[in-house]
């Protein structure tokens, strides 16, 4: 049984000899067994990703909403402004010229006639009812009164990174956030990655972060202390979208995409070259760091990705796709190493490889010869056997 196992001829008497040990190694390599699988799969893991991606709706206070108001709202007065008032009779003469008046560290102005108008705090249009109810009826009978904010008192902040103009960017006293502060640097250039850090001058060591993209992190850059001259507030820029591609592909490494490229399984595998063909890998891994810096491993099924059974998944940048080998294509492998397969016996083995070579056909101008024995090996080997042939002297 052995011995009818291990050889075997085909009919034009070309013996060819398969070693029994060979038939064992192939027997280990599938009965072997494999190491636990720890990935888990694309369903839980996309199950995962939604339940991240869809936190519950924050309720917003009457503190927050009080917040912003303060903060994005029209602008407000306060100390160090300077005002420019008209003030206007029924007849409409002005009582004196435009006035331009300083708002003191109390938050009052001065004007003729009338002294220590509180303003701290108030709107423009409020300021004007101030004024007028300052100067009527004890002034004036009837009247009108403009105000205008003739140059704000400002504070001189340091924005860099990631912006469209980096340098000293003033802000109004209203204005001094986060916010404002990068919008005066002509915004987010499109290299940001959305996320910022602020560093007070006046407090070495301390910084605060924030996330551009999200709101709850916007409202808290809000509600921080106001800005102070010469702090600085770095934008940070995108990683490169870069993915790496490895295991039993034709052309492994890293793959680099423009930032804020889409970049799906099926496509990444195109870059590379396709899977290898020789040992038909079905399926593959995804790994991806999650925010707490763990790995997550995911088993992917490329068949059925292939074939739009599973969903061709979005790689995201600094993913690993790596197509691993299993005890199918290690057999495989040391199949296609170790047997030469046969399509039958009635296979014609009569023509030396070299012509068979020549034979099949010429691709892009070169026969398969040139293609696939450059260097003569092949050649050299026909005419050893040719000399060895022939019969001795």
């Amino acid at each position: 049984m052995i011995s009818d196992m291990s050889t075997r001829s085909n009919r034009n008497g070309i013996l060819h000899t398969v070693p029994f040990l060979s038939l064992i190694g192939v027997g280990f390599l599938i009965l072997g067994g494999c190491p636990a699988d720890h990935r888990v799969s694309m369903a839980d893991f996309l199950d995962a990703q939604q339940r991240n991606a869809s936190p519950m709706e924050e309720a917003v206070s009457s503190q927050d909403i009080l917040t912003l108001d303060k903060n994005l709202g029209p602008y407000r007065v306060g100390p160090g402004d300077i005002l420019s008032v008209t003030l206007t009779r029924a007849d409409q003469s002005a009582l004196f010229p435009a006035t331009l008046v300083r708002v003191d560290r109390n938050g009052e102005i001065e004007l003729p006639i009338v002294r220590g108008i509180n303003v701290d705090g108030l709107l423009l249009d409020e300021v004007d009812d101030k004024i007028r109810d300052a100067f009527i009826p004890g002034v004036l009978t009837d009247g009108s009164v403009y105000t205008e904010l003739a140059a704000p008192d400002e504070t001189n902040v340091l924005v860099f990174g990631a912006v469209s103009t980096p340098g000293l960017v003033p802000l109004r006293r209203t204005e001094r956030n986060l916010l404002f502060a990068i919008v005066g640097a002509g915004g987010v250039s499109s290299l940001a990655s959305g996320h910022a850090t602020l560093r007070r001058l006046r407090r070495p060591g301390a910084e605060e972060a924030y996330d551009l993209h999200d709101t709850k992190s916007l409202k808290e850059s809000l509600a921080a202390d106001p800005l102070e001259e010469g702090d600085v507030v770095f934008v940070e820029a995108a990683d490169q979208n870069s993915v790496f591609i490895g295991g039993l592909v034709a052309r492994g490494g890293v793959q680099t995409y423009p930032d804020g490229t889409n970049v799906t399984v099926l496509q990444a595998l195109a870059a590379a070259g396709g899977l290898q063909t020789d040992v038909h890998p079905k399926e593959g891994t995804l790994v991806r760091r999650m925010p707490d810096g763990s790995d997550v491993h995911v088993k992917l099924d490329l068949r059925r990705i292939a074939t739009g059974q599973d969903q061709n998944l979005m790689l995201a940048s600094g993913d690993i796709l790596w197509v691993p080998e299993t005890w199918q294509t290690r057999t495989l492998d040391f199949i296609n190493q170790n047997f030469f397969m046969r399509a039958g016996v009635t296979v014609n083995y009569s023509v030396t490889g070299t012509e068979f070579l020549n034979r099949a056909g010429r691709i892009g101008g070169q026969s398969l010869q040139d293609q696939a024995d450059p260097f003569g090996f092949l050649t050299r080997g026909s005419q050893i056997q040719g000399l060895s042939a022939q019969p001795a002297p």
